[in-house]
């Protein structure tokens, strides 16, 4: 139970950060980064840090077969980087699908995450359990009663846990509110509202700034998305082409609401292809990769895990001992990404909070080559994502609260 005067407000204003996606993150810092490769893709990116990296000879010459490899440019921030001990307080919107249910636990562990106030409309009234720092019922918040805490200054940090197209209301009487009477608090999107704009902070901090205390606006990416990002981003340099990512989701990424997707009876033997085209997850890959990729989305019959095979053509030959060798260097130091030599399987990621990536494969050519990636949708996929943006928008340990 955390007491009243342990918990105060944080201090200072904050600034939304600028555009997010990673092609932006890189023109930004392609005047003075000194190291950047030397190829003839213009739109490729270089992700790290917003800090001069020591300079390196160009990718052609680099490597012995033609390949550079670098160390990580983006290192985690560990408690050595924490600016904050003081608990925050928590606002969850959405607290009984899936995600909100990962949030609840996530927080139950946390040394400093406070969930004072927790929403859903469908179980009002009923008393929280397995959160044990202080006893909470279910309200039914609307966005005026959210606004009313904001503006009382009861909430340090909101998290939406809602359907897609669900918390603007919320998010528009948050704002309206700190523009008039000065609120502080951020605001942590789980939905695919605010995925491609610019004003909000995109959270996958394995390939953005860490660097981002002074945001109040973060959007998490989707579970493909996330998979996808970190599996294609190390060879964003040398595609050939457009990668192609054929997916498969267990089924609790339906959500709540019963449908075909998540129908068990329906999913028994079964794999159900959907939105083969124009995914919304899809277009957000794109967007932040700043190439595009095609992407294949089926759902099966287990519940939580997704997996990917991402097919990648590439501009120049590679062998497959240099193609992990990539991967390694770029995710060095990193405790929720796992570099692994077969392919991942489901059953290894599900319920952990990392993400496996291993399967390396090229083609006789050495042109085309094959990386898997998987995770726990509702854990790196979304919560424990979610919780890695809290943690370092707070000022804490980028890992605090999450088992590594």
């Amino acid at each position: 139970m955390f007491s009243p005067a342990s918990v105060a407000v944080r201090a200072g204003s904050r600034r939304v950060s600028g555009p997010s996606s990673l092609t932006a993150l890189h023109q930004t810092r392609t005047a003075r980064n000194a190291c950047s490769f030397s190829t003839a893709r213009s739109s490729s990116i270089y992700i790290g840090r917003s800090r001069p990296l020591q300079p390196t000879a160009p990718w052609e010459t680099r490597a012995r077969h033609g390949y550079a490899t670098t160390t990580n440019p983006n290192p985690p921030f560990g408690k050595k980087n924490a600016s904050n001990d003081k608990p925050s307080r928590i606002g969850l919107i959405g607290g009984r699908g899936f995600t909100g249910q990962a949030m609840i636990e996530l927080f139950e562990a946390h040394p400093y995450m406070d969930l004072k106030y927790v929403s859903s409309r469908e179980i009002a009234g009923q008393e929280l359990e397995g959160y044990t720092k202080r006893k909470l019922v279910y309200e039914h918040l609307s966005p005026e009663e959210a606004a009313e805490l904001e503006r009382d200054g009861e909430v340090d940090c909101w998290v939406m846990a809602l359907p897609n197209g669900v918390c603007k209301r919320y998010v528009e009487a948050i704002d309206q509110v700190q523009k008039t009477s000065g609120g502080k608090s951020i605001i942590v999107d789980l939905s695919a509202d605010y995925r491609l704009d610019s004003a909000w902070t995109y959270g996958l901090p394995e390939l953005t700034p860490r660097e981002v205390e002074s945001a109040t606006r973060l959007s998490t990416p989707g579970c493909y998305a996330t998979a996808a990002e970190l599996g294609i981003t190390p060879l964003l340099e040398h595609l050939g082409g457009e990668p192609v990512i054929f997916a498969v989701s267990g089924y609790s990424g339906a959500g709540t609401k019963p449908n075909p997707r998540n129908d068990v009876k329906l999913l028994e033997n079964n794999m159900i292809p959907y939105s083969l085209t124009g995914h919304t997850q899809e277009q957000e890959i794109s967007h932040h990769l700043g190439t595009s990729v095609s992407f294949i989305p089926h759902v099966a019959s287990w519940f939580r895990g997704i997996h990917l095979t991402i097919n990648i053509p590439l501009n120049k030959q590679i062998a497959s001992r240099d193609l992990r060798q990539i991967f390694q260097d770029r995710y060095a130091g990193e405790k929720l990404v796992k570099v692994v030599g077969e392919a991942p399987h489901v059953k290894s990621v599900s319920s952990a909070h990392r993400c496996e990536i291993g399967g390396f494969s090229v083609d006789s050519t050495g042109k085309r080559v094959v990386v898997c990636a998987s995770l726990d949708n509702l854990n790196k996929g979304a919560a424990t994502q979610c919780l890695q943006s809290m943690n370092l928008a707070l000022g804490y340990a980028e890992y605090e609260g999450i088992p590594v």
